[in-house]
């Protein structure tokens, strides 16, 4: 069985359209990012960076083995599950290169646009929501130029498709206009229809608040430091 601490956003999503896909079962444990869950001295034991998701596999022999970071998870089940990964040694290399691309650059630009877009006090993002807006189009732009002569970034459906896709799901709530990016478009749709994604996407929407963040939220969520994280995890004891 694997613990997968998860809440519902994007990041989350990328592990549980993983899980869905495999059919490994799984013990979904919310941890509610604007509480403060991910502070809990035993959830940084397992995700030192204080962030979801992270995983702990107990189907192993020995000690359970606890995985953080979203490339290293889908990289660790897809290895461990021998699907979703190509076999040979190049493009292997090519499944990597991508999942570092989405970790390295989409993922953390759609993010800052986000929460430029969603939760910075208004009037005081300007500059930064059209930054990241900027970066956010061309990492559309990257894959739109992949997409050129396939139906998925590695060509068969793999866990690049799977890391990559939350963060074109949310392309229009980001200001992002998809007509520009027609194979991108037709990719997020074809990957859309999935059942095991919807049921990942589906996963712990109960548990979402609509409307912005409270100021306490907003204070877990986007003002930490080394000090307030240190703070927040005494609490938590």
């Amino acid at each position: 069985m694997i613990d997968f601490y998860f809440w519902p956003t994007p990041n989350g999503w990328k592990v549980a359209i993983l899980l869905e896909e495999l059919g490994l079962p799984y013990n979904m444990i919310p941890v509610a990012i604007g509480k403060g869950d991910q502070f809990k001295p035993e959830f940084m034991a397992i995700s030192p960076n204080n962030r979801m998701p992270a995983i702990v596999d107990n189907d192993v022999e020995g000690a359970p083995v606890p995985v953080f970071e979203s490339g290293a998870i889908m990289w660790y089940l897809a290895e461990k599950a021998g699907r979703f990964l190509p076999a040979d040694l190049l493009s292997r290399k090519e499944a990597m290169e991508w999942l570092f691309w989405q970790v390295g650059n989409q993922g953390p630009m759609a993010g800052q646009l986000s929460h430029f877009v969603n939760y910075a006090p208004e009037g005081a993002g300007d500059y930064g929501r059209a930054r990241y807006a900027r970066e956010y189009d061309r990492c559309l732009g990257v894959l739109e130029r992949r997409m050129d002569d396939r139906d998925y970034i590695l060509g068969d459906y793999s866990i690049a498709d799977m890391i990559a896709w939350p963060w074109v799901l949310i392309a229009k709530p980001l200001g992002a206009d998809l007509t520009k990016f027609p194979n991108v478009a037709a990719w997020r749709n074809r990957i859309k229809v999935r059942p095991a994604v919807q049921r990942a996407v589906d996963l712990g929407k109960e548990l979402r608040r609509s409307g912005p963040p409270t100021d306490e939220e907003r204070k877990v969520l986007y003002e930490q430091t080394a000090e307030s994280v240190a703070g927040m995890a005494e609490r938590q004891r």
